[in-house]
């Protein structure tokens, strides 16, 4: 039977993570050569590629499955050694999760604050489409992940945070010039809208939805920031979809407006996570549940 050598999974996890073998002989304190040998190795250990030389550097599907098994052996690590010897220092531990912009700009923040204030936590968030977050998991980047998707990831679980209400808004001015006679086909070909990105599939789906226009046939603009939706929308450059949990004070002043009263996109979020998680982990896991369920109720 064959064991893996961890020492190999390090060069490896560290050549994917910093892009560079170079990069990671540094981190590593090792030469250039050395990294590029365990990772032959390690390829020869399974008798294929885990990599592939490219710009950017991506795993493989056996290499990513490799990286999924370090970043859970590197957990439950993390978790044994403060049990195991309590009187060495309490290093910060690395936690990294996938989620959507929507989430980070409005609720995920404030109900980790008190996790990070009590333990020595190092947060990496990783940000993505609520539809490309579960990508993160699978490859290995996180521990966890917000997504819409309902069905779980083979060796991972899943529970239902809650709903997400969308409302398409534009500040009174930008009502004014491009739709003062309603809202309709005729008046979007002129009116500029905004997506995250080119992967951003919910505002193309409701606009074709609600008023049958294909992608493409409207102006928009591009921009990978959910508080620029708000500032974009407020300023009068564009109408968009916002969540009504980011928005609920500029509604009331009037400062946006609801373009469609009686229409909203409602997006259902799930937490997924990998099954075997323990210690700090755990407690940023029961968080995200148990405060996502008030918040999205």
């Amino acid at each position: 039977m064959k064991n893996i050598d961890y020492k190999l999974l390090h060069a490896f996890s560290a050549v994917i993570k910093l892009q560079s073998f170079e990069k990671a002989a540094e981190f590593l304190f090792l030469t250039q050569p050395a990294v590029s040998l365990r990772i032959k190795q390690l390829e020869q250990l399974i008798s294929q590629p885990i990599l592939i030389r490219s710009t950017p550097i991506v795993a493989t599907e056996v290499g990513k499955k490799l990286l999924n098994h370090y970043y859970q052996v590197q957990q439950l690590e993390a978790d044994l050694l403060p049990q195991i010897f309590p009187e060495d220092p309490i290093l910060p531990i690395r936690i990294s999760l996938a989620t959507n912009a929507d989430s980070l700009a409005t609720w995920l923040v404030p109900v980790l604050t008190p996790l990070i204030n009590k333990h020595p936590i190092e947060l990496n968030l990783e940000v993505a489409n609520e539809t490309n977050t579960i990508y993160k998991l699978k490859d290995g980047e996180v521990f966890g992940a917000i997504s819409t998707q309902e069905t779980p990831l083979s060796g991972c679980v899943v529970d239902k945070l809650g709903v997400m209400n969308y409302t398409l808004v534009a500040s009174p001015s930008f009502k004014n010039k491009f739709f003062k006679q309603g809202i309709n086909k005729n008046t979007l070909i002129k009116a500029p809208g905004l997506l995250f990105d080119h992967k951003d599939k919910m505002h193309a789906e409701f606009i074709e939805s609600e008023f049958g226009l294909s992608f493409g046939s409207y102006p928009y603009h591009i921009v990978h920031s959910s508080e620029a939706f708000v500032t974009f929308a407020k300023e009068g450059l564009a109408y968009c979809l916002i969540a009504e949990l980011q928005i609920e004070n500029e509604l009331k002043s009037g400062e946006l407006v609801n373009l469609l009263p009686n229409k909203q996109l409602i997006r259902t979020l799930y937490w997924h996570r990998w099954s075997l998680v323990k210690g700090v982990f755990k407690k940023v896991s029961d968080t995200i549940i148990k405060e996502g369920n008030k918040i999205l109720s």
